[in-house]
């Protein structure tokens, strides 16, 4: 069996787990990671208490960005945040079969990442701008338990971002 919030609505009739199930509790643990949210809370009106169907209806609402963790978000990721949400709602759909596959989500992913990667292809730098980027990968500073510490960015900014928060817990 498995852990409710996380459970494929379609367990509760057939009480059969498909990879598809996998599927859907992969979409939880990506609304976990955008909104910052557990995946079954008592805090929430009783008709958002399970943090997928909370997620859905915000995204068919257009209030997605209302319940994004604000540590993820700027004006500068909002495309790459819509596409992961997108990837999530998919899901999280009822119908197992109407959910993507696991490698399909994977690809996706890696899409986002890849382009990501070569979006600095696009942009003219100078010389000097070159030179100090090649010389300096970019870090940033986090605070884990009040500790200072400073990580690598690479890939997709989104992706770290998502990362970061993983390391600051709930």
């Amino acid at each position: 069996m498995g852990t409710l919030g996380y459970l494929d609505p379609q367990y509760f009739h057939s009480s059969q787990l498909t990879e598809k199930s996998d599927v859907y509790s992969f979409g939880v643990v990506l609304v976990e990671l955008i909104t910052g949210e557990k995946a079954l809370s008592f805090d929430r009106a009783e008709a958002h208490r399970n943090l997928g169907v909370h997620f859905l209806s915000s995204m068919n609402e257009g209030r997605l960005l209302d319940i994004v963790d604000g540590r993820i978000i700027d004006e500068a990721n909002v495309e790459q945040l819509m596409v992961v949400a997108n990837i999530a709602s998919h899901c999280l759909r009822m119908k197992g079969e109407e959910r993507p596959t696991m490698r399909e989500v994977a690809m996706e992913l890696e899409g986002i990442n890849t382009v990501e990667k070569h979006q600095w292809e696009k942009v003219n730098l100078s010389s000097e701008e070159t030179e100090t980027l090649l010389k300096a990968p970019p870090s940033s500073s986090f605070s884990v338990d009040g500790v200072n510490r400073r990580t690598m960015l690479a890939g997709s900014d989104i992706l770290n971002r998502i990362s970061f928060s993983l390391t600051s817990g709930r």
